[in-house]
């Protein structure tokens, strides 16, 4: 339809007049008909079928015909039960059953209910695979689904073998995510590795980030072909996220689309488009993939935070209530932080070696510490922490990250940077550890790596709820090089996301007093001393840059401020 407009309604026409054509054959009834969307009434489960091989034929002859790109299948779907059929349309839930059950169907097939395949399993000579129980959006109890692909080959063989009875549930304890082969739209068949090439980094990407269980490449990659819907896909593979994506343009730029859906409801939670120029094409594999694996683990901890809202707390998992916890650390608030570690202790109560509770306890104290200007008691705990959880999973990033800034906080900025490459190399899409990196380099004068480090972590989480620290370190490193206009503009985005930050407010009043400023230095000055009045002279002098002087200048800066 984006591509053109008139061409699309034509291919529709063509084959809604296929499918009108065979259900007035067959005496069936059109109604409700509504966008790319049609309703037909039956008297009985059998014809409404015997339509659905008809159309469908009919429907693959058309689209075996048409250029490539240019077929359109359809799905469909059969439900039987009472009705109310009025002179303004037919209701009830058979009808709502109907079209809520057509989103399993795989392209070119049929999606029934278990009434419906009770019925017609002795009737007709297809195969059918048992998806199990479904809650439907606004239908009281679960409907079993069944489909069959009506000769197309949309479930895989290894899938279908041995599927006479369901060996997934719709819901799974941990909601696991599977990444699909990307599609290659481009017409160039030399492209398809690099379509393979940026899913797998995607898939690699997420399992690194120990958020979310992840499918893997031999399961995922069956479903080749887009024939299958994200629910169906989804409840195959017992996943409750499915990462979707094409590859399209030509031999001067591409784009790329992806998407992050949840089948239980078919939801689109996030989607991305990216374009380079088509000579990018290994930086565009490696920076994308980073970028997006930053994207959908953002997207995914926001959805299912809010998913533990709807489970009273005390039936929640050890797993939602670290979620739980998570939510209430993003909002940092007294308040919150205390709920947080509520939430944190009781998952860690259940499992006391759960490296996703004992790293959050990490995560938990370190951010106490950092409030409190390096509390030694508090280093020790965040320390003591890490460690047990990297025994647990010497492979979760977040364990070294936290030691890293362990090292910071210590005066160890030379430790520091060992400890944030190990987090990136297990990670690279992690931006938390490059915002480290690009810290410890800043305290050693490394200011163009630091502020290289700096960007990149914007770039891979530019909604990251911790922004403000990352861009306060950003314009300490610009006020380290006098680059004075930079290091305002850094300021001023991290003031803009937590207005009483007194870092970045502190270097903002130097800056613009260096630049000569000197009315919005002194007013910067007069509320950086009102949002602070307990501020000390040693809360600058305690930053442990490898020269002191640096420390120095930026308490001149700040006094020539108030001057």
């Amino acid at each position: 339809m984006h591509v053109d407009v008139e061409e699309a309604l034509r291919l529709f026409d063509e084959r809604r007049a296929l499918i009108v054509e065979a259900v007035d054959r067959a005496g069936g009834d059109i109604f409700g008909a509504a966008g790319d969307s049609i309703m037909a009434l039956f008297g009985n489960p059998i014809v409404a079928l015997r339509v659905v091989l008809q159309f469908q034929a009919a429907v693959l002859e058309a689209n075996s015909k048409a250029p490539r790109h240019h077929g359109m299948p359809f799905r469909a779907g059969i439900s039987s039960g009472p009705v109310v059929i009025r002179d303004d349309g037919v209701f009830g839930d058979t009808v709502n059953i109907a079209a809520r059950v057509q989103e399993f169907s795989p392209h070119g097939g049929v999606a029934l209910t278990e009434t419906v395949h009770s019925q017609l399993q002795q009737q007709f000579d297809l195969p059918f695979t048992d998806l199990g129980p479904f809650q439907l959006k606004n239908i009281a109890v679960p409907v079993r689904v069944f489909i069959s692909s009506s000769g197309t080959n949309a479930v895989p063989a290894m899938l279908m073998r041995g599927r006479q009875s369901p060996t997934l549930t719709a819901e799974v304890d941990l909601p696991a995510l599977t990444v699909l082969p990307f599609q290659n739209l481009t017409g160039d068949p030399r492209l398809a590795y690099l379509c393979d090439g940026i899913a797998d980094d995607i898939l690699t990407g997420v399992a690194n980030t120990r958020s979310v269980p992840v499918i893997s490449r031999d399961s995922s990659f069956q479903f080749r072909e887009p024939s299958l819907t994200t629910a169906t896909i989804g409840h195959l593979l017992g996943a409750r996220y499915v990462v979707t994506g094409t590859v399209s343009g030509d031999d001067r730029r591409l784009s790329l689309n992806a998407s992050l859906a949840d089948s239980s409801n078919s939801r689109v939670i996030w989607a991305g488009r990216f374009e380079r120029d088509f000579e990018e094409l290994l930086r565009l594999q490696r920076e994308l993939g980073g970028e997006i694996v930053s994207r959908l683990e953002n997207e995914f901890e926001r959805v299912e935070q809010i998913r533990t809202f709807q489970v009273p707390p005390e039936a929640l998992s050890a797993w939602q209530m670290l979620r739980r916890g998570r939510w209430h650390m993003r909002r940092r608030s007294s308040e919150d932080t205390a709920k947080a570690y509520e939430y944190f202790r009781q998952a860690y109560d259940e499992d006391a070696n759960s490296s996703a509770a004992l790293n959050e306890l990490a995560w938990w104290h370190l951010w106490k510490a950092w409030l409190n200007f390096a509390d030694t008691d508090e280093l020790k705990i965040v320390a003591g922490y890490a460690r047990r959880a990297a025994l647990m999973d010497s492979l979760d990033a977040r364990s070294y990250c936290y030691l890293g800034f362990v090292e910071i906080l210590e005066a160890r900025p030379h430790s520091a940077v060992d400890l944030f490459h190990q987090a990136i190399d297990i990670n690279p899409s992690y931006s938390l550890a490059l915002t480290g990196l690009g810290s410890a380099r800043g305290l050693l004068l490394q200011t163009r790596d630091a502020i290289h480090n700096l960007k990149e972590a914007i770039r891979l989480s530019p909604f990251e709820p911790y922004l403000f620290h990352n861009l306060g370190e950003l314009a300490a490193a610009h006020t380290i090089d006098q680059n004075w206009p930079a290091a305002i503009e850094a300021a001023d985005r991290s003031l803009s996301l937590a207005p009483n930050y007194f870092y970045a407010s502190y270097l903002r009043a130097g800056a613009l007093a260096r630049s000569e400023r000197f009315a919005e230095a002194q007013q910067e000055a007069k509320l950086f001393r009102t949002r602070h009045p307990g501020f000390e002279r040693r809360w600058i002098e305690w930053i442990p840059f490898k020269d002191r002087s640096v420390n120095e200048g930026m308490i001149e800066n700040f006094q020539l401020a108030g001057e």
